[in-house]
């Protein structure tokens, strides 16, 4: 059986085969969007997510094609003028350039690959400060507290989070962002095509102002125009009902067994895969400031290079994660997301053991 320890798309979630036949059976990809049967679905995954997250009540949930597609959103929907991005890797890059591409005032400050952040100043006039909860290319990961830090020292500017390689690890506290975002083929375990913003009250707010000034805020993917849709259960275009369907399918899962439990387990692996590369001869872990450790992907540095490395876990059907980018080839990434069972984690360590 292969295991794919990548960071996304990644290993299924073990329930999800179960899921999808039982889909198929309720005939879930063909029903109409505006029956009855797709508001019922859809209302018991939104839900569901909001237990898996204990989403305030007036924050809502929308969903998109991919994270990377509400990247573009948040921009055309909140703002007109500047935003201020904290870019440490690939993909807070990508959000970066988005809105260069946008021809908006962008802004950034850069961390080097596999550092995190100091205290950076934030100039005025900026609308939205945009977080990368988790670089999913580095492994980095920045701490809530920082992230708190700004809410408190810049309380006009929207917050938002890149939680694609975190959530549902995070535990927030909704207070102190607006917006928080994901696709599901990471943590989640699912097949990719599916992304989700969970938006507090202000982000909306803001829609509606620039909307307001007759400046367009996209077409059918406003926020205001898909918050009246899903409060209705609905989506304004037809939608990846199936994927939608399996989202909350996992989250009920993740429920019965315990979100709490869910992260610690997170939590106790991670600190096992750094202790193994902190003992290793050769190998260690790029994010060497254990304060920016991310939990859920663990990065490793190969001085002798990854290919040999992952030839062999890949002999034994263990595929993991090449490095990112410019570290394609000299690293290894490992996913620790909720879909590995205790027996696929220690099928891992083993064959890592080996091979030291």
């Amino acid at each position: 059986m292969k295991r794919f320890f990548t960071p996304g798309p990644t290993h299924l979630y073990p329930t999800v085969p179960n899921h999808i036949q039982t889909a198929l059976s309720q005939h879930i990809p063909s029903i109409s969007h505006r029956s009855e049967g797709f508001k019922n679905m859809y209302g018991e995954t939104v839900q569901a997510l909001r237990e898996v997250f204990t989403l305030p009540s007036n924050w809502e949930v929308l969903f998109f094609a991919s994270a990377t597609e509400i990247w573009e959103r948040l921009l055309q929907n909140c703002i007109s003028t500047h935003s201020f991005h904290f870019v440490n890797g690939s993909f807070s890059d990508r959000f970066f350039m988005a809105g260069k591409k946008l021809k908006l005032g962008v802004m950034n400050a850069e961390a080097d690959w596999g550092q995190g952040f100091s205290e950076v100043g934030i100039p005025g006039g900026v609308e939205m400060i945009n977080f990368t909860r988790n670089e999913t290319s580095t492994g980095v990961m920045t701490p809530e507290s920082f992230i708190y830090d700004y809410r408190t020292k810049h309380p006009d500017p929207l917050i938002t989070v890149d939680m694609v390689s975190s959530a549902p690890y995070t535990d927030w506290d909704w207070s102190q962002i607006d917006a928080a975002y994901f696709s599901v083929q990471k943590c989640f375990g699912l097949p990719a095509g599916l992304g989700v913003l969970l938006c507090g009250p202000r982000i909306l707010e803001r829609a509606q102002e620039k909307a307001n000034t007759g400046v367009s805020i996209g077409t059918y993917h406003s926020f205001p125009a898909m918050a009246q849709k899903t409060r209705q259960n609905q989506t304004i275009e037809t939608p990846n009902g199936l994927a939608i369907y399996l989202l909350g399918k996992v989250c009920q899962d993740m429920l019965a067994r315990g979100v709490k439990e869910m992260r610690q387990t997170i939590r106790e692996r991670a600190q096992i895969l750094y202790e193994f590369l902190e003992a290793h001869p050769r190998w260690s872990p790029f994010v060497e400031d254990t304060s920016f450790r991310s939990q859920t992907v663990i990065v490793a540095d190969l001085p002798e290079g990854s290919k040999e490395v992952l030839e062999q876990l890949a002999g034994k059907d263990l595929i993991i994660g090449n490095g990112y980018g410019k570290m394609k080839g000299k690293q290894l990434r490992i996913a620790n997301f909720p879909a590995f069972t205790d027996q696929d984690f220690e099928v891992l360590l083993t064959e890592l053991r080996k091979i030291s």
